[in-house]
C-alpha cells in the first residue's frame, strides 16, 4: 500500500497557501497546515477534505521557535513522519522609505519572511532527513529586482534565496528549492493598491494597478500548482535553486501530474 505523503504549509489559511494544500489534498496526501488564524485554516481544512486530503489544524506564529516545534511535534503525533515543508507564509508590509519606515515592522517583516523558514525548517530538519525530504520555500521577483519602499520584503526575500542555497550545501539529502510564484492576485497585490498611492513611485503603483484591470495576475492555482508537486517531487537536481512558477521544467511535469483542471469552491 502506498504511503500517504505528509507535508507542512505554512501560511496555509488563504491564497498562496490555502491553493497548494488543495491541490496536496487532490492526490490524498496528509497536509498540516499552519498559520496564524484559526477560523480561516477550518476552511482550508474543509476544502483539502473534499479534495480527498487528510487536513490538520495547527494554528501557529512561524515567528517562534516553541510554536514550530509543536507544529512539527502534533503533526508527526497524528501522521508519523514529514515528507515535505512548505515555508510560504509571508508578509509584505511596512509600505514606506527607509528612512521612514517603523523599525518595529520591518522586524517583524524579517521575523515572517526569513526567521519563520528559518524556526520551521530547523524543527522540521530531524524528520526531513530521516525521509529524504524537500523544502519549498516560497520567494519572489523581489529579491532580485527592488522594489522603492518595500525594502523589508525585498530584503527578506533575498535573504531567504540565499538561505536556501546554503541549506542546500548543509543537507545533501534533502532536496531545497525556492520559488518565485509569479504576480498572483491575493490580499497582498490588494495591499499594494490600497496603500500604495502616495507612498510608491507613480509608475511603481501603475504597474501594480495595471496588472488587476488587464487581468495579468495570475490565480493562486496556478503557481500553487507547481508548489504542490515541488513539495512530492522536485528533482535534486534542483536544490539550492530559485525557479521561476512557469519554468518548463516544473510547470509541465506539475500540469502532467495534477492535470489542468482546478480545484472548485477556492
Amino acid at each position: 500500500m502506498k504511503k500517504q505523503p505528509v507535508i507542512i504549509v505554512t501560511g496555509a489559511s488563504r491564497g498562496l497557501g490555502a491553493s497548494v494544500a488543495v491541490w496536496l489534498g487532490r492526490i490524498g496526501a496528509a497536509v498540516a497546515l499552519v498559520a496564524q488564524t484559526h477560523r480561516a485554516l477550518e476552511q482550508t481544512a474543509t476544502q483539502v477534505q473534499n479534495q480527498g486530503g487528510t487536513p490538520l489544524v495547527l494554528p501557529a506564529d512561524v515567528r517562534h521557535a516553541t510554536a514550530c516545534a509543536t507544529v512539527i511535534s502534533k503533526t508527526l503525533e497524528n501522521f508519523g513522519c514529514i515528507d515535505a515543508l512548505v515555508n510560504n507564509a509571508g508578509v509584505f508590509q511596512p509600505l514606506a522609505a527607509v528612512a521612514n519606515a517603523d523599525p518595529d515592522l520591518w522586524r517583524y517583516n524579517i521575523e515572517v519572511n526569513l526567521l519563520g523558514p528559518f524556526q520551521m525548517t530547523r524543527a522540521a530538519m530531524g524528520p526531513l532527513r530521516q525521509q529524504g525530504g524537500r523544502i519549498v520555500n516560497v520567494s519572489s521577483g523581489a529579491a532580485n529586482h527592488p522594489i522603492a519602499m518595500a525594502s523589508a520584503y525585498c530584503a527578506a526575500k533575498a535573504g531567504l534565496n540565499h538561505f536556501t542555497r546554503v541549506l542546500a550545501e548543509e543537507e545533501p539529502s534533502l532536496t531545497v528549492v525556492a520559488v518565485r510564484p509569479g504576480v498572483v492576485d491575493t490580499a497582498m497585490q490588494v495591499y499594494i493598491r490600497e496603500q500604495g498611492p502616495g507612498v510608491m513611485p507613480n509608475d511603481q503603483i501603475a504597474y501594480y494597478q495595471n496588472l488587476k484591470t488587464d487581468g495579468l495576475l495570475e490565480p493562486p492555482l496556478v503557481p500553487a500548482r507547481v508548489i504542490a508537486w515541488l513539495a512530492l517531487h522536485a528533482p535534486r537536481s534542483l536544490s539550492g535553486a530559485f525557479i521561476d512558477y512557469d519554468d518548463a521544467r516544473v510547470q509541465r511535469p506539475a500540469e502532467d501530474f495534477f492535470g489542468t483542471d482546478m480545484p472548485k469552491g477556492l
